[in-house]
């Protein structure tokens, strides 16, 4: 049994053979996984009915499980503001990066080569699409307890 808040076995494995730089995208309910994701990337499909698991969920554990230098949130069109994102920020530590795309925008960037992981919900709030960049390990917290 692992200690780690993540058990999947597949994002585990996506997640280990990932680094500096790479890239998973959690995505809601209504995201085209197919067209708008790089084909080479590792898809996990998560949304086992609507709603569950949500993308505050699974990015709640990958905070709890990598190290995060950076998130990409989509934004609707109009620009309004998606409440869902301030649960997104609280979430995240307090040294990523926060920045936000409009559809279009998010889904060029969700294409590159770089996202190496895909991850579907049940999330069936509009634009609740994080991009998330891994970032690094510091040498104080690679070291055993």
């Amino acid at each position: 049994m692992l200690k780690t808040p993540l058990l999947h076995p597949e994002i585990l494995k996506a997640l280990g053979g990932a680094g500096h730089g790479s890239r998973i995208l959690i995505a809601d309910g209504n995201y085209p996984f197919n067209t708008e994701a790089p084909a080479a990337a590792t898809r996990v499909f998560l949304n086992v009915r609507r709603g569950l698991v949500s993308v505050s969920d699974m990015l709640a554990v990958l905070v709890a499980t990598i190290p995060i230098e950076s998130a990409l949130l989509m934004e609707p069109a109009d620009g309004q503001t998606v409440p869902l994102h301030e649960t997104f920020r609280r979430l995240l530590p307090a040294e990523a990066t926060v920045a936000t795309r409009r559809r279009m925008e998010f889904y060029t960037e969700a294409k590159s080569p770089a996202t190496t992981l895909v991850i579907a919900t049940g999330e069936e709030r509009r634009f609740a699409n994080v991009l998330l960049t891994i970032g690094v390990v510091r040498e104080d917290e690679s070291k055993p307890a």
